[in-house]
């Protein structure tokens, strides 16, 4: 009897043992498993995507048209996000099967629709409130086309005659009805410092801390700063930003933009908590559109390499 219980005792002590040692194994596994599958999916904190403006005057050629775009920004450049500017689609806005066309050659090469530039819309910092109108109305068929693409915003201007103060308010005005009109579709309005007083950077923050809408931000332009001092305007307008423009003209022996401090800039860009695409705006000379591109291509790779471990 006595044996007998000890043998049963040592038997349950190691049945126990092994079915501690087995669950702590799946435990371990499991876990494993997570924390692998987690850093698999993790998307990186930026990514590169390509701005139509690139390849304006490849465009304005007629060697390419907007169609071919999705298609040049993947085959050609590897990006998998491309930027539209509304100038070579003008008369498109409200035609659903050209919008479908598009859509459909995104959908073709993995390609995401992520901002349609818009330009020649009329001027939202207008003083006169019935030209201000007329330009957030026009400015609707190209939120509704966003939202058809599956874009996230629309980039505005600023734009408009008068005293600083006097086109800061009128563009406080327009664009809270503009965001208010966007944000029924879930589109964003953002506006890019793109000369006149939106390359003043404290101008344009304080637009947007008066505006104060979640969907009304900016798209800092990199190279857009003039007398104003870059480096300032860019933190400036960074709080606010939902994606960044990396303005590039010419290049030095090593990739580096003879002008703007990339390595500098990213830093600005990663303080803000800014996350997203970072988009490739060559408008050099001296340079093919197809070389400048890719040496865009190549410098933004190794700034943001750091900041993507």
């Amino acid at each position: 009897m006595i044996i007998q219980f000890v043998f049963s005792l040592t038997l349950n002590i190691n049945l126990k043992s092994i079915e501690m040692k087995t669950r702590s194994f799946i435990i371990t596994l499991l876990s494993a498993l997570f924390i692998s599958l987690t850093c698999f999916s993790q998307e990186p904190a930026y990514k590169i995507s390509l701005a139509e403006w690139s390849l304006n005057r490849t465009l304005r050629k007629g060697t390419i048209t907007n169609m071919d775009f999705p298609r040049i920004a993947k085959e050609t450049y590897g990006l998998d996000a491309v930027e539209y500017v509304n100038q070579f689609f003008r008369d498109k806005a409200e035609d659903t099967e050209y919008l479908t066309k598009l859509k459909n050659e995104c959908e073709k090469y993995g390609v995401k629709s992520l901002i349609i530039m818009v330009d020649g819309e009329g001027n939202l910092a207008d003083t006169s409130l019935a030209a201000r109108t007329k330009a957030i109305e026009n400015h609707y068929k190209w939120v509704k086309a966003a939202k058809f693409l599956g874009c996230h915003s629309i980039r505005v201007n600023a734009g408009g005659r008068g005293t600083m103060g006097q086109t800061q308010a009128a563009a406080i005005d327009a664009l809270s009805k503009l965001s208010a009109y966007a944000a029924d579709f879930g589109i964003n309005v953002i506006v890019e410092n793109h000369g006149g007083n939106s390359s003043y950077g404290k101008w344009l923050a304080e637009i947007m801390k008066a505006v104060n809408k979640p969907n009304c931000g900016t798209l800092p332009d990199l190279g857009n700063f003039y007398e104003y001092d870059r480096y300032k305007g860019v933190a400036e307008l960074m709080p606010y930003a939902k994606g960044v423009s990396a303005k590039t003209h010419d290049f030095d022996e090593n990739g580096n933009e003879t002008q703007i401090d990339y390595v500098r800039m990213m830093k600005i860009i990663s303080d803000s908590g800014f996350r997203g695409y970072i988009d490739v705006e060559y408008e050099g000379n001296k340079l093919s559109e197809d070389e400048g591109i890719k040496a865009t291509i190549a410098l933004l790779k190794k700034v943001i390499e750091p900041y993507n471990k």
